[in-house]
């Protein structure tokens, strides 16, 4: 309950601050007349659309199973990712558009030290939030934060290219009287777009991924290997090791041989503890673990994962085959 309490926690924080910045952008680009300002409070405004649905989806991803979700309801945070890389895409479109119209017809920007000090309060509020998301987000090991941290470091990248742009456009007009650099704050509209642009991409892939069911990462893999390797010599192969992710819950199959003549009961206090180990090391895991008896006759499938020497494997289809004969 505390991870969760600091997870939606620091899901409104985002949603303060992003409104808080939306509203400062959009007057002050329309005061001084910068579009790179009033794309900025586009932007901040995509942000606050996913701080929303971050908000949404780490209060309903953490509900526990039902009868309509066996499986929980973690794909929610993978869902509200890719919303949200979408609505980044149709803004960062939206942008390039005004810029290019910008390009075209040049308006002059006016006051714009306004313009410097608003994208310089959003650099420095931004960094803060999208480090506490960051924090909560690995964690908690919440999809939704970490997305939504992403857009918040985005957002800083692209107040600091704009802050340039301005700075550059004031310095020229006082270095070079009677020369106009106003067309460098649409060309900083369209730079801020294409590092969007980017962050959709980025995001997408994350977040689809989890949709699609795509295994856990090999580090994560190979850690899961690495436990069930740790009860040898109980355990004399695996295969059929299936893993995936939604949200923060992890899903782990897998199959494991062992002595044919083990009892039921020393069968599942073995299989029970490797189902400890595994969660203990994985966080909300789900973990199945199916017992089959090992004949020492390893199919394709088996020599992967087989831990047994040939010399074992020998003496256990012999053995295998005299209990045949005998019965």
């Amino acid at each position: 309950m505390d991870a969760q309490y600091r997870k939606e926690k620091v899901a409104l924080l985002s949603i303060v601050s992003n409104t808080t910045l939306v509203i400062l952008k959009l007057i002050v680009g329309l005061w001084i007349g910068s579009v790179s300002v009033i794309s900025e409070a586009i932007h901040s405004g995509i942000d606050l659309i996913a701080a929303v649905i971050a908000f949404f989806s780490v209060k309903t991803s953490s509900l526990p199973a039902d009868g309509r979700h066996p499986f929980g309801h973690g794909k929610i945070e993978n869902i509200s990712g890719t919303i949200e890389a979408l609505l980044i895409f149709v803004a960062a479109l939206w942008i390039i558009w005004e810029a290019i119209r910008k390009l075209i017809d040049p308006q002059p920007v006016e006051t714009i030290g306004w313009g410097v000090i608003v994208m310089v309060i959003s650099a420095a509020a931004n960094t803060a939030v999208a480090r506490m998301l960051f924090k909560i987000g690995k964690e908690t090991d919440s999809v939704a934060l970490i997305a939504d941290g992403w857009h918040l470091r985005t957002d800083v990248y692209t107040s600091v290219g704009v802050t340039v742009s301005l700075a550059v456009i004031w310095g020229g007009e006082l270095l070079f009287p009677g020369s106009h650099f106003h067309w460098l704050d649409p060309v900083a509209a369209i730079g801020v777009a294409g590092l969007i642009l980017k962050a959709a991409w980025d995001l997408t892939r994350q977040s689809a991924g989890g949709l699609m069911d795509e295994t856990l990462p090999p580090d994560e893999e190979e850690e899961i290997r690495r436990l069930i390797c740790s009860q040898q010599p109980s355990v004399h192969g695996f295969h059929q090791l299936r893993t995936r992710k939604a949200g923060h819950f992890r899903f782990i199959e897998v199959h494991i041989q062992v002595e044919g003549k083990m009892s039921v009961e020393a069968a599942h206090t073995l299989n029970q503890d490797l189902v400890r180990q595994i969660k203990r090391r994985f966080r909300q895991a789900t973990v199945t673990v199916h017992t089959e008896p090992c004949s020492g006759r390893c199919a394709e499938k088996c020599l992967a994962g087989c831990l047994l020497t040939e010399k074992e494997r020998t003496g256990i289809r012999q053995t295998y085959a005299q209990r045949v004969d005998i019965e």
